[in-house]
């Protein structure tokens, strides 16, 4: 199994990928969104609520 790319190579690749006249604030939102998404895969490793099961939980809302 491929081992899961450092944090250093995931915002080295955010960089890359923004184009040269992005502004500090791009750089900072895609950290955050980097972040938040990091944090969301722990918790599933954790033992949090798939997807799949927020979608028919939500659903369900929706009816009432």
């Amino acid at each position: 199994m491929p081992k899961a790319p450092t944090l250093k190579a995931q915002v080295r690749e955010l960089i890359d990928g923004l184009p040269d006249d992005c502004t500090a604030e791009d750089i900072h939102y895609r950290l955050y969104l980097l972040e938040k998404i990091r944090r969301g895969e722990a918790s599933l490793k954790r033992g949090g609520i798939p997807h799949s099961e927020v979608r028919k939980q939500a659903a369900g809302w929706r009816k009432k």
